[in-house]
């Protein structure tokens, strides 16, 4: 297909404007039944990039990033479905606060990574102890932990802990405005990866998963 300019900026507009029906009409009108990676990939993707470049300048509010996160991630569930055959190599991504009650942020993330085709288990605030079991269970391959409190980001170095006690091989990738103040507090505490924003976390994803970003 390739990325058609006027498409991802027609349905960038859509999104901004929270006309949900239409966008939604706009990539079903597209969907073959098979190209779903395909249209994620040349239009949706590059879409909420853009809207979160948006945000990123103080051009839009940070609750329009999320409405668009959120219908881009019911637009995917629409045509790549959870049971859908096309998902098999997907990774399993986990995301948690460790006990932050603040929620925004990891909202954004798990949208943006759903509307990315990604399977995301969302495991709210669940702090480090049940987290392993969990993680284990599910075979999850990256854990996403979001805190805005700086003693919470401190509950990785527990997480890291406990992966390496149980011997689990889950990757963890970390965000939210501790890590953003103190570049390097990812490393302090463990984690393998530190993403500054929804976007970045896709890439990240990839990188410490060794896969190469594309379908």
């Amino acid at each position: 297909m390739g990325r058609d300019k006027f498409q991802v900026r027609e349905f960038k507009e859509l999104l901004l404007s929270l006309n949900r029906v239409a966008a939604k009409n706009l990539i079903t009108s597209k969907f073959t039944g098979d190209n779903a990676f395909e249209l994620i990939n040349e239009i949706i993707a590059p879409a909420l990039e853009s809207i979160g470049d948006m945000w990123s300048l103080g051009q839009i509010a940070l609750s329009q990033e999320y409405m668009a996160s959120k219908i881009c991630e019911e637009i995917v569930e629409m045509i790549l479905p959870a049971e859908s055959p096309y998902r098999k190599n997907m990774p399993a991504i986990g995301i948690t606060t460790l006990g932050d009650e603040h929620m925004l942020g990891k909202r954004i993330v798990t949208s943006y990574l759903k509307a990315n085709g990604f399977n995301v288990y969302d495991y709210g605030d669940m702090g480090p102890d049940k987290i392993g079991m969990k993680v284990k269970d599910d075979g999850i391959e990256v854990l996403m932990a979001s805190t805005l409190m700086l003693n919470l980001a401190f509950e990785v170095k527990k997480l890291r802990l406990i992966f390496d006690r149980e011997g689990i091989k889950t990757k963890i990738i970390v965000g939210g405005a501790p890590f953003l103040f103190d570049r390097d507090l990812w490393k302090e505490v463990g984690a393998d990866a530190m993403a500054v924003d929804a976007m970045e976390s896709v890439n990240k994803i990839y990188d410490v998963l060794r896969y190469p970003n594309e379908q």
